[in-house]
């Protein structure tokens, strides 16, 4: 259905609303195109604070939209700053979770108020972040179906549902912080249905506390819950790639839907006016591309620790010398605040010792980066949408997983999938030499690169016409956001 078609206020409106986080905004943004490529007037709604910072990086009228994808703003009930970082994430998810249930009701009343004829239509279906439960409140007092999109792995979702028999059992949180290194981690938890022999250590990463009322850790135990009375649950992933984890989740919740990946679905998108609505909370720079041609194929190790993570100087120097001593071409991504308390600063010897084979950037358009023949290999902190985008494109991977269920997206990157090294959270430089020699060149790196692109071709089976993932997205659509 052409977004133009029909009577515009006959026509659906979904309003779709992100966790306000650079790694959640842009895959809600995906889908929102896709929704309005099928039909859909969109209301797309980011907070305050990341729309300012959005159009610091991109200019006054990158989000001016268009006359049926509209951007709103709500706060995210935080003191008022115009730094440019990303939020911390404790504080962002529990001011969310307390302060935004009213200001999106009352923007949902507005564009109501809105809708006279000639006008937008009225909102009839909200698409929400799985971190953005409280809409489900909000579903309930407009008579709206919700569909929640976790953008999480379904392996990861999974993961997060078993914190609850994880602390009923006496295994987290954690007794003394020394835990963390004693090798405790290490316990198999042999009884986690669709996770084999997974270690503690494999779980999403917020139960590592010794505060039982910790926010982080009793968060996902209550959105996993609160997910059951969603008229849907959407996934970033395909069949193929999750199979046995999908089945068990579909025993406990309501409708799934897996949708990507959502980079190979957006092939689908021939509306040329949706390409200048960007995600991206940065500046990009796409000088790499210029020089990513100049290489020769599979040659290039890229390099993105991702929107959140932190890391220490010494953490950065060990990377650093490890990257430069495997002699290798390498892309890498270095956010303002990628290091601790301080700018991200690289001795002198490092920059002299890689200066012909070395771009440092901000931030890169990292699917176009992933796409190109260049490129090698990932040397990734296994967030979701990385991971994915790297199986889309055949990408093998070295993960160094930092947070959140970056640990789980790792341990079945590694070893369900066999796209996947892991790199020892206590970096050193011997070991990122050793696994970037042995992704670009050695036998384990061949095997992972096969398994790779095995992955992808059965991702683009997904997301073609009449594949799993094309047929759910319509399925969706059908059945629970144009009920």
């Amino acid at each position: 259905m052409s977004s133009t078609a029909g009577n515009v206020q006959k026509r659906p409106h979904a309003i779709v609303i992100p966790c306000p986080a650079q790694g959640h905004i842009h895959p809600l943004l995906m889908l929102a195109k896709l929704l309005h490529q099928r039909g859909f007037f969109i209301t797309f709604v980011n907070s305050e604070y990341n729309h300012r910072r959005h159009l610091r990086s991109h200019g006054p009228s990158s989000l001016d939209g268009l006359p049926d994808f509209r951007f709103e703003t709500i706060p995210d009930g935080l003191p008022p700053s115009d730094a440019d970082v990303a939020q911390d994430v404790a504080a962002l998810v529990e001011s969310t979770t307390i302060n935004c249930l009213e200001p999106f009701c009352e923007l949902i009343t507005k564009l109501n108020n809105a809708a006279a004829p000639g006008g937008p239509p009225p909102v009839s279906c909200i698409v929400a972040d799985g971190a953005m439960a409280f809409t489900l409140k909000a579903a309930e007092r407009f008579g709206l179906p919700d569909a929640l999109f976790w953008t999480t792995s379904a392996g990861g979702f999974l993961a997060y549902t078993y914190y609850k028999d994880l602390m009923e059992k006496g295994y987290i949180p954690l007794k003394d912080m020394s835990q963390v290194t004693d090798g405790y981690l290490e316990t198999t938890i042999d009884w986690t249905k669709g996770l084999k022999n997974f270690r503690l250590r494999d779980f999403p990463a917020f139960f590592r506390t010794t505060d039982p009322n910790d926010f982080m850790l009793n968060f996902p135990i209550n959105e996993t819950n609160a997910t059951k009375r969603a008229d849907a649950v959407i996934f970033n992933t395909f069949d193929a790639l999750e199979q046995e984890v999908l089945e068990v989740l579909s025993s406990s919740y309501p409708p799934i839907y897996t949708i990507g990946p959502l980079p190979l679905m957006m092939n689908h998108v021939q509306e040329k006016s949706l390409s200048s609505i960007k995600s991206s909370l940065w500046k990009v720079d796409f000088e790499c591309i210029n020089w990513l041609d100049k290489k020769e194929p599979e040659s290039v190790l890229y390099v993105n620790f991702g929107s959140n993570a932190v890391i220490t100087a010494q953490q950065l120097t060990e990377f650093a010398w490890g990257l430069a001593n495997s002699k290798k071409p390498f892309l890498w991504v270095i956010r303002p605040d990628l290091v601790a308390g301080e700018s991200a600063m690289l001795p002198p010897e490092f920059v002299m010792e890689t200066k012909d084979r070395c771009l440092m950037s901000s931030w890169v358009p990292q699917e176009q980066v992933l796409k190109h023949p260049a490129i090698g290999g990932f040397l990734t902190h296994s967030g979701w949408n990385s991971t994915l985008e790297s199986i889309a494109e055949g990408v093998p991977m070295i993960c160094w997983p930092f947070f959140a269920e970056q640990q789980t997206n790792c341990r079945l990157s590694c070893v369900e999938w066999g796209v996947g090294m892991e790199i020892d959270n206590n970096v050193k430089k011997d070991e990122v030499e050793s696994l970037v020699r042995e992704l670009m060149d050695g036998e384990k790196g061949k095997r992972m690169k096969e398994k790779a692109l095995d992955w992808k071709r059965k991702a683009e089976e997904a997301t073609a016409p009449g594949g799993s993932s094309y047929l759910n997205l319509d399925k969706l659509i059908n059945e629970v956001l144009n009920k």
